[in-house]
């Protein structure tokens, strides 16, 4: 259950950056988990915005991959 509760807080954080329009930029995957690079560009000023979120589940891995191949479509 704990693994379950675990996946459910970084699906929120994935959500959290993709609600306020940030774009997955870049993954990088080691034995610790999965880091995902997010990155905003502002409209108005063309500042550029980074975050990084440290995935650990593998359903965490999973929902982020479903949203990358979404991503991917919808820029082609």
């Amino acid at each position: 259950m704990r693994e379950h509760q675990h996946y459910l807080i970084e699906r929120e954080k994935i959500d959290y950056f993709i609600d306020r329009g940030y774009r997955i930029n870049g993954i990088t995957e080691n034995l610790s988990g999965a880091f995902i690079e997010f990155i905003h560009k502002d409209m108005k000023s063309d500042e550029i915005s980074k975050e990084i979120l440290h995935i650990q589940t593998a359903d965490g891995r999973k929902y982020f991959s479903a949203l990358l191949l979404k991503q991917m479509q919808s820029v082609t």
